[in-house]
């Protein structure tokens, strides 16, 4: 479903002027609130120098030096803090999609603060985009891209798997995603070959697999807290259980008396999650579907997909059975999932599924940290998922992730305090990427060429 929906929803973007943003030379914040993200706290009356595509200075306003002929960006009143990432994204996919669809979309996410995405259903194109968007040839986040899909039907047999991982990782891919159908043994094999290659793999948890036997095996992250509610229903003994809906309909019979053990299993992988809480708050809440295609960011999205994706939840919820009562049940026991993972450290990292079903890409980030904080997470910890925690999971932590001298300067000027209030994270007075400054005015400018 993933990767149709994505390609068709997606060839309704209209054509927009140049999407490279213009290097002015240095910048210079001044006088503002740094929240450095290394730890929970934030740092009034300060100055962060930039050249090039790195931060230099970071200071008290009166220790730090600005370069003569600097841009200066006025702080105060303001909160700067890293760009945030995407780490459940959908590059388009496919070779019928013009790159100039695919350069809309990576403009949709950077004009968002949302300066890292990983590509989760890559394709051989997805590679020169990841080296343009290095280069600084266009408005992009940094990107991370999966290689195409391991599912059901493209590695039937642990022969296919084993050529497949080989051939992702001699194309530089910078992971393997795991798509539903895998068998275990092919899991099995796949796992090992992704060892012996240097490769992680993540995703979804085949049904037959389960999530025990992906933690075990090495699973990097489970996205859309994958298996965890089949794990609560299902022991992994003997055939799994019918699944619809990532275990909508096994919430009544939940045994949460294994949920200990799950976690704990978790812990002794070092994986990580990925909620994409936000898309199943949309697809499964109670919110009708009216009410979903008037929020503010639909108008720029096609109306084609808008109307799609209203019919699509309608179906789904039909299909399905989906009351407002059976809809929260769900989202609590995955809420309830989530606290217990995150009690007990294990890290969370932010991703939305954009553009999937009501993610528009980069403004639905602020849907996912609403959602986190609604499972309760600090403001603090939703942001921290998007930013220091991603940086750790790559092995990067000095090269983005914290406001720092020598990280790169993807970088959000906010108009309010989003600890304080995770929904002022949209309050954005200004984006750079790789040192490039945009103020709201361009933002909202380019914005406006997109959606046309």
């Amino acid at each position: 479903m993933s990767a149709r929906t994505s390609l068709t929803l997606l060839l309704g973007l209209g054509a927009a002027g140049p999407l490279v943003a213009q290097d002015a030379g240095p910048t210079a914040f001044t006088d503002v609130t740094v929240i450095p993200m290394d730890r929970d706290r934030a740092l009034p009356g300060h100055t962060v120098v930039v050249e090039g595509d790195r931060i230099v200075a970071v200071g008290p306003a009166g220790s730090v030096r600005v370069p003569v002929g600097t841009h200066r960006v006025d702080g105060r009143g303001k909160f700067l803090l890293p760009g945030l990432a995407e780490m459940h994204g959908h590059i388009p996919p496919g070779d019928q999609v013009p790159d100039a669809q695919i350069e809309k979309v990576l403009a949709y996410f950077a004009l968002n603060g949302v300066t890292t995405v990983r590509g989760m259903l890559g394709h051989p194109r997805h590679l020169r985009f990841r080296d343009r968007a290095a280069r600084g040839e266009l408005l992009s986040p940094t990107i991370y891209t999966s290689g195409p899909s391991f599912n059901g039907n493209t590695v039937p047999t642990v022969a296919a798997a084993q050529e497949a991982v080989a051939s992702q990782k001699a194309a530089g891919y910078d992971l393997l995603k795991i798509h539903p159908g895998i068998q275990p043994e092919v899991f099995d094999s796949l796992a090992a070959a992704a060892r012996r290659h240097g490769i992680p793999f993540a995703g979804h948890v085949p049904l037959q697999v389960g999530i025990r036997r992906a933690l075990a095996r090495g699973i990097a992250t489970v996205d859309h807290v994958d298996g965890y509610l089949e794990g609560l229903a299902w022991d992994g003994e003997g055939p799994a259980p019918e699944s619809q809906m990532f275990g909508f309909n096994l919430v009544a019979r939940l045994d949460w008396s294994r949920l200990p053990a799950l976690v704990a299993a978790t812990k002794r992988a070092g994986a990580a999650i990925v909620p994409t809480q936000s898309l199943f708050e949309s697809m499964m809440g109670g919110e009708e579907p009216a009410v979903l295609a008037a929020r503010s960011e639909m108008r720029l999205w096609p109306a084609a997909t808008v109307a799609q994706w209203t019919q699509m939840t309608g179906n789904t919820r039909q299909g399905l059975g989906v009351d407002p009562a059976s809809g929260a049940a769900f989202n609590e026991a995955r809420r309830r999932v989530m606290r217990a993972l995150s009690e007990a450290g294990v890290p969370f990292l932010l991703g939305s599924d954009a553009p999937q079903w009501w993610n528009v890409p980069g403004f639905s980030l602020q849907r996912e940290l609403d959602a986190m904080v609604a499972a309760g997470f600090t403001p603090w910890q939703a942001l921290a998922m998007g930013s220091r925690n991603v940086a750790s999971h790559f092995g990067a932590e000095r090269e983005f992730g914290t406001v720092a001298v020598g990280r790169r300067a993807d970088l959000v000027l906010l108009d309010a305090d989003p600890t304080a209030d995770v929904s002022n994270w949209s309050r954005k007075a200004g984006v750079m990427v790789r040192g490039r400054w945009l103020d709201r005015a361009e933002i909202d400018r380019r914005l406006a060429e997109l959606s046309r």
